[in-house]
């Protein structure tokens, strides 16, 4: 049986690992090509040193029944993103659904450093990781997805706009970088909106990435172990939990009612009706307001 986004065309940028994979394989598996990105591939490292790659990414893809095709891409260069969408143009002759997913920012930011006691360089460097790739790839590939009526965007950052009004995020640069991309996605609503298309802001909760796991001495199959150490850890999430919300609003003829609008994995899951892999539908930022911030005894019940 055909997918329901049999015929569709996303590119994933940022795509090696955590919240990019699973994005990209649950589209994927709703059956769309999905051009996936990234530095990482079986040939080249990125600084992050990683074994995750996108070739591996793209594999995922297919596997779940929709066709990867994996493009290493810098996307602080705009003549490589810049050749990656005419590839994309000459290959599929379309784009609709645009997820901006970059980062590479994990070993940039110091927790709770003040901006002047800050690695400069690094905070500088994040910011161009975090907000300047965005930019530079949606100035390419908007024009490809506009072609069509009903091209979606997705703007993946860390928190939702209500939350990170409110909360410190980290440091300096990071609560800049991550409140950045909200704005993107409120701007783009103001741009596309009247042209067919729909931006929107969407963060997991607590992602279970493959980074994630390691600094917690786990893997997903026992992640639970964690909780001795880390007991709120209970609500966090896999990543193809927000990339079924994703798939979600891909599939929806309505979703031009989210334009500009933050959004989270949790919130979109009742009302789309979508799980995580097991079955819960973990509801982080709500928790994290609710239970952890507010220094209550880690207790999920109700919040997955």
């Amino acid at each position: 049986m055909p997918g329901p986004l049999e015929g569709r065309v996303a590119l994933v940028a940022g795509a090696t690992r955590g919240a990019g994979r699973g994005i990209a394989v649950e589209l994927g598996a709703a059956g769309a090509t999905v051009y996936v990105t990234g530095r990482t591939t079986r040939a080249r490292r990125s600084e992050y040193d990683r074994p995750e790659t996108i070739e591996d990414t793209a594999d995922l893809v297919t596997a779940a029944g929709g066709r990867g095709v994996a493009v290493p891409t810098d996307h602080l260069d705009p003549s490589a993103v810049r050749a990656l969408v005419d590839r994309v143009d000459h290959e599929a002759g379309r784009l609709d659904i645009l997820v901006n997913d970059i980062w590479g920012g994990e070993h940039l930011f110091a927790w709770d450093a003040p901006v002047w006691e800050h690695d400069l360089d690094k905070g500088l460097r994040l910011l161009r990781l975090a907000v300047e790739t965005h930019a530079i790839t949606s100035h390419h590939a908007l024009p490809l997805l506009l072609r069509r009526p009903g091209g979606l965007v997705v703007e993946m950052t860390d928190g939702t706009a209500e939350y990170n009004h409110d909360t410190y995020r980290v440091s300096f640069f990071y609560d800049l970088a991550k409140s950045a991309v909200l704005r993107m996605a409120f701007a783009l609503g103001h741009e596309l909106g009247p042209r067919g298309a729909t931006a929107v802001a969407l963060t997991p909760g607590w992602l279970r990435s493959e980074i994630m796991l390691d600094q917690f001495g786990v893997r997903e199959e026992n992640w639970r172990d964690a909780l001795d150490r880390v007991p709120h850890f209970a609500i966090s999430e896999t990543p193809r939990y927000v990339g079924r919300a994703v798939t979600a609003l891909a599939t929806d003829p309505g979703a031009a009612r989210w334009n500009g609008q933050s959004l989270s994995s949790g919130q979109l899951a009742p009302l789309y009706g979508f799980t995580d892999l097991d079955g819960s539908r973990p509801d982080a930022w709500r928790y994290l307001v609710e239970v952890q911030d507010a220094g209550k005894p880690a207790d999920v019940t109700g919040y997955r």
